[in-house]
Parts: C-alpha cells; structure tokens; sequence
C-alpha cells in the first residue's frame, strides 16, 4: 500500500481516540508509530552568525628570506619638544693670545686720583699708642681721619709718609701698617730741649690698609704739646698700581 493511505488511518485514529475521551469512552489502546514521513524541503538560509575568535598562529616552517634593500627616505618629521640642559663641560684650553692692540692715547693727569694729606697735632684726644694729627693741612681725598689719626688707602699703589715730631725727652716713634710696626726711630733727650724726631718710608698699600705713627711707651713718648714748635705728619700717593 502507499504510504499516503497509511498516514491518513493513522491520522483518523487519532482523532477518533480524541472524540472518544472527550464523551467518557473507554480509550482504545494506542496504536502504533507509522513510518517516517518523506523529507521536507530545505529551509531559508539563516542569519549571519558572530565573528569568531581569532585563531592562534600556525608555526612558520619557512625559510626566512634575505633582507630586502632600504626603501626611499621619509619626509622629515615634525621637531620634538625641546630637551633639558645638559650639564656644563670641562673649560677648554686657553686659546692663542691676541694680537697688540695699538697705543692708546695720553691720559688726562687732571682726571687720576691724587690721595695726600698733611696735618699738625694741636690738642689731640688720646688713642692708645697713635699719635693723633689733629689740625688738617691738607686731606685730598679725604683719605686722612684727624680722629683716629690713620691714613686709610682708597687705591693700589705705591706711598710715601714722613713725620716730624717735636719732643722734650726721650722718644721713640714707629710708622705703623694695619697697627704693625713698618719702621722705628728713637732719640735720646736727657737734657730736656726740644729737638725732632723724624722718619719716612715707601709703602706698598692694598685698599683697606691703615698707616699712622705710633709711640713706645716703654722706650720714651715724650712728645711736646706747646706754641713754640709743630709736630707734623704727611703723606702721598707716589704711583698706582697697575696691572
């Protein structure tokens, strides 16, 4: 028999055993499974699924090629940000000394600094073992104090001092540099007349340094203080340092 006419038994009794429930008749045994249908026809093509994982690399089994040749430049770069300062290096060598330059003109004398000063000691106040010049003569540049009685140096150079001291006994005197004694005189006056006590020296002076005479008590410092004679103390610049 065809199949066709199986399926539709099959398909009666089904529907019988339904109708037959459904009245409260007794269910007739099932009956059994007919043979499989004819296969359907194929269906519409479903949607595109979702990209898989990448897969793992195969192992290369090749042989690896000679490096090919470099390819043509690139155009050049945009500049990056500028960097930090590197540390210092080394000085270098001193170069070779230049050329002389020419003779330069004659200098103008009036314009140079010219430090001298003399002063008289009248009624000085006293200041330990310096011998104070109190009377101003002559203070170029202000460089003499008729306080203190010390010459101070401004400028470098070469100075000359002297003194002329009126004394009325025994008296020893010392041109002093930064309160160390440079040069020392003394006199020996036991018949009790005037008579002056002097000296002078050349002195190479650095700006600070400090010049005065100065007594020895212990060797005599008797100085005369009166009307009749005038003890003096004086001093000038010679030359600049140069170089």
């Amino acid at each position: 028999m065809q199949p066709g006419f199986w399926l539709a038994i099959s398909t009666l009794g089904a529907v019988l055993g339904t109708a037959l429930l459904e009245d409260g008749v007794c269910r007739a045994p099932d009956g059994k499974d007919g043979f499989p249908g004819i296969p359907g026809r194929d269906g519409r093509p479903g949607q595109k699924g979702d990209t898989g994982e990448p897969g793992k690399p195969a192992p290369r089994t090749g042989i690896q090629g000679p490096k090919g040749d470099a390819g043509e430049p690139g155009l050049p770069g945009i500049p990056g940000n500028r960097g930090f300062p590197g540390l210092p290096g080394f000085p270098g060598m001193p170069g070779m000394p230049g050329l002389k330059g020419e003779k330069g003109g004659p200098g103008n004398t009036l314009e140079q600094p010219r430090p001298a000063f003399s002063a008289l000691r009248r009624s000085p106040p006293s200041v330990g073992r310096t011998v104070v010049f109190d009377s101003i003569i002559t203070n170029e540049e202000d460089s003499y104090s008729p306080q203190t009685g010390e010459f101070t140096c401004r400028i470098p150079g070469l100075y000359y001092f002297a003194y002329q001291v009126v004394s009325s006994g025994d008296l020893c005197l010392s041109i002093t540099k930064n309160k160390e004694q440079v040069v020392s005189f003394c006199d020996n006056n036991s018949a009790g007349i005037l008579q002056v006590n002097s000296g002078s020296s050349v002195l190479r002076l650095a700006p600070g340094d400090r010049v005065s005479v100065s007594t020895d008590p212990a060797r005599g410092s008797s100085i005369y203080s009166g009307s009749e004679a005038d003890s003096i103390f004086s001093g000038f610049m010679l030359f600049p340092q140069t170089g």
